[in-house]
């Protein structure tokens, strides 16, 4: 048992004191003995009294005590001699390594990050007291992770020049798994809804991964939370969790978790009320209000509803708005009245828009995003608006925006950009497999920030047996200071269709390069145009369709060329580009062999998909496709190998692809001078992996067809499909298949149930 520092210093006082007891006297000289590392100006820093002084027995009490104080000492002493004082200390060992045997379960790295916060680091003066509670931190971070049979064991080994090696010994042991959740006191809800509502769980098919099943507190904690919106939510407003109790087994490997709980009774809303300084029409703060009288509380909507009249306000400069809702309960009749008190605060306006974090990122690039302008009334639509655009450039792994006030004023804020850059460079060569093209080599390099000035640079080849690209492209996306952008493209396309069994044979090398131009009507439209010179080579066989050898004059082969002119407008509103939950995407394109080629043509294509959130887990999203095309002379109809086509993972799933449509005299798929798709799909996360960002799963129907020239739209004419499919943002790439059973075909049709993609296809 090592005594206390106080403990020492008094029994150094009485050890030294005959020293000094006889009388005090005037210091001649100090002099230290014993130290190693500790500098002796650091000794002399501590003492209480300097030569020329007097030394009496109070100065020297102090002085051991200062000393000891230090941490640096574990024995102190003072004598006198001839007026000289003679300081003898004793060091404690410094800590020259610290090893950890037997971690599985953490990074030895960050483990040792967290022993320094304790004071416990390699190069630091070594203290018992400071290795217990080192321990001890161990021991903490594996009951985090439910390893309760844990066993950690510290060993000190000395060293030359007065060191120490530390080495923690760990056992980790299993993790504690959580036998039984049991939720006593409930009545409206039955145990089984309201375990669905925690995150943590009993062992089950998917905790292996998820590690659920593990006994965390803070998860607890979360789940509690989680428990209570629940309730809240479905207007029990006096819920209460009276008590939790988490008792482990014998043998540390079962944790049993017992929550108490109170509902109290269900309340319904009687009123909602507007109180305050609204500074905006009351009318229009009243539409933005979604809990209605009638209606059971919900304290989500009574969120939503204080959170949009905050921003209301806020887009018109009230940057502090507070929006307080005080209930009135009648116990008696079970019901809730709210007053929603508004106080919009002080009107505001930006000093400064600062930016910090970019170091390659040129400022012009990250400003040019920003729509709240220095100078102006705070808005918080444009600074959330900001957010997003800087978010979908792909430069940054973050994006933060703060408003802090500016100091010594009552109505100013700075708008504090901060970002966090990431690599915009790319070099990739990877190989994927497509049902469709078998084998699928890409290889790709890209820039999408080229010196920091936002310029996109990309060389990419895909050597995919149906189609093979090699594309040069450069993009300006703000090629005026308006936001056009301007962009050049080179490339060559081989199709070789043998490899599809079921489509008709003709092979097509396609050489271009084109220049076009973007132009962004609004924040959420976006008009392009496109000039691109392509010369086009057809190779055929006497297997090959007649159509096809009529459009080449009979022949089995056939050059042509066009001045091709693209434009197309889209608006998207969606949330995300990867996992949208609301929003819409629209395009509409028209493309244009112009009469100054061989190849008069156009083709129009149309695209509506909307996302609509339905609660928190489950999105449902609805596509529809239309396009035609023709030629632009009488002479002849839309190039074959401009044909719309229908079926497979991009358009109707259960069918192989491009087969739904004309087929010729040897059931050969030939596409059509129009098309119809239509898609309807419920996704959410798949069981027991709600939190995973990365993977997700659906339901889905299909429906769609390719029709021929001469031919009619019919709705008995679409095909039909129903599955199932699962998308993962896999580290080499997205992966994608789907089980899908045709519901409705016809004659011919080639059916293929399971179907996928892997890897990135250019």
């Amino acid at each position: 048992m090592i005594p206390n520092r106080l403990t020492l210093a008094l029994a150094a006082v009485f050890a030294v004191q005959p020293v000094f007891a006889d009388e005090p006297f005037v210091v001649k000289d100090i002099r230290v003995e014993g130290i190693q590392r500790t500098e002796a100006g650091t000794v002399f820093s501590y003492l209480p009294v300097k030569v020329g002084e007097t030394m009496t027995d109070e100065k020297t009490a102090a002085a051991i005590k200062a000393l000891y104080a230090t941490g640096f000492f574990k024995d102190v002493r003072l004598e006198a001699r001839d007026g000289v004082v003679i300081v003898t200390v004793e060091e404690r060992p410094s800590i020259a390594t610290i090893t950890l045997n037997g971690i599985k379960e953490f990074s030895a790295d960050d483990l040792k990050k967290g022993l320094k916060e304790t004071g416990l680091a390699e190069g630091r003066v070594l203290d018992r007291a400071l290795l217990d509670k080192a321990e001890q931190e161990l021991q903490r971070q594996y009951f985090n992770r439910g390893k309760y049979a844990v066993e950690i064991k510290s060993t000190l080994t000395p060293l030359e020049r007065n060191r120490v090696a530390v080495q923690f010994d760990v056992v980790e042991g299993d993790s504690a798994k959580i036998q039984q959740i049991n939720i006593v006191g409930n009545k409206a809800f039955k145990e089984k809804e309201l375990l669905k509502q925690l995150t943590s769980t009993t062992p089950g098919w998917l905790t292996w991964y998820t590690k659920n099943d593990q006994y965390s507190k803070s998860r607890l904690g979360g789940d509690i939370e989680a428990l209570r919106s629940f309730y809240l939510n479905r207007g029990y407003l006096e819920f209460n969790v009276d008590s939790t109790q988490v008792s482990i087994s014998p043998d540390k490997q079962g944790i049993y978790i017992t929550v108490n709980v109170t509902e109290g009774p269900q309340y319904k809303v009687s009123d909602v009320k507007l109180a305050g300084q609204m500074l905006v029409p009351e009318a229009e703060l009243q539409k933005l209000i979604t809990i209605k009288p009638g209606e059971v509380f919900e304290r989500d909507r009574l969120t939503e509803t204080t959170k949009k009249i905050g921003d209301r306000l806020g887009n018109d400069g009230y940057a502090f708005a507070n929006v307080n809702a005080v209930p009135e309960l009648d116990k008696d009749k079970a019901t809730v009245a709210f007053t929603l008190f508004v106080d919009p605060g002080r009107r505001v306006y930006v000093n400064r828009v600062n930016v910090a974090g970019n170091a390659k990122t040129r400022d012009e690039v990250v400003r040019r995003e920003i729509r709240q302008m220095e100078g102006a009334y705070y808005d918080a639509e444009k600074i959330n608006r900001s957010r997003d655009r800087l978010n979908r450039l792909g430069f940054f792994n973050e994006v933060n925006i703060e408003t802090p006030a500016v100091s010594g004023t009552t109505d100013q804020v700075d708008v504090n950009v901060s970002v966090a850059e990431k690599s915009t460079g790319n070099v990739m060569l990877g190989a994927g497999f497509s049902s469709s093209e078998g084998l699928v080599l890409s290889g790709s390099v890209s820039q999408s920030n080229v010196f920091g000035t936002g310029n996109r640079l990309s060389a990419q080849i895909n050597s995919g047996s149906v189609n093979t690209v090699y594309a040069l492209s450069f993009t300006n996306p703000y090629y005026t200071i308006d936001g056009i952008s301007l962009g050049y493209d080179v490339y060559r396309r081989d199709v070789d269709s043998s490899s599809l069994d079921n489509t008709a044979y003709y092979e097509n090398s396609t050489y271009g390069a084109g220049v076009r131009f973007g132009l962004p009507v609004n924040e959420r439209d976006f008009i392009s145009f496109g000039l691109t010179y392509e010369s086009i080579s057809l190779s055929l066989s006497g297997a090959s369709p007649q159509q096809y050898l009529d459009f080449c004059d009979s022949a089995l082969s056939c050059d042509n060329d066009t001045l091709r002119l693209d434009t197309s407008w889209a608006r998207d509103t969606r949330n995300s580009y990867l996992f949208p939950t609301k929003g819409l995407f629209q395009r509409a394109a028209l493309e244009i062999g112009t009469p100054v080629g061989s190849l008069q043509y156009y083709k129009l294509s149309f695209q509506h998909q909307q996302y609509f959130p339905l609660g928190k887990i489950f999105t449902l999203m609805l596509n529809g496709e239309m396009g035609i095309g023709d030629g632009l002379s009488g002479e002849k109809s839309l190039p074959f190998f401009k044909n719309f086509y229908a079926g497979g993972t991009s358009s109707v799933r259960g069918f192989e692809n491009g087969t739904l449509g004309p087929k010729d005299v040897n059931g050969d798929a030939l596409g059509g001078n129009k098309r119809i798709v239509g898609n309807a799909e419920l996704f959410f996360p798949l069981p027991g992996l709600k939190d995973d960002q990365s993977l997700r799963m659906s339901a889905f129907v299909d429906a769609g067809a390719a029709f021929g020239a001469g031919e009619q739209f019919a709705f008995e004419d679409l095909r039909y499909s129903a599955g199932v499919a699962v998308l993962w943002v896999s580290p080499l790439g997205p992966l994608k298949f789907s089980l899908a059973q045709p519901l409705v075909s016809k004659t011919g049709d080639q059916e293929e149930v399971f179907q996928f993609t892997l890897g990135n296809v250019f």
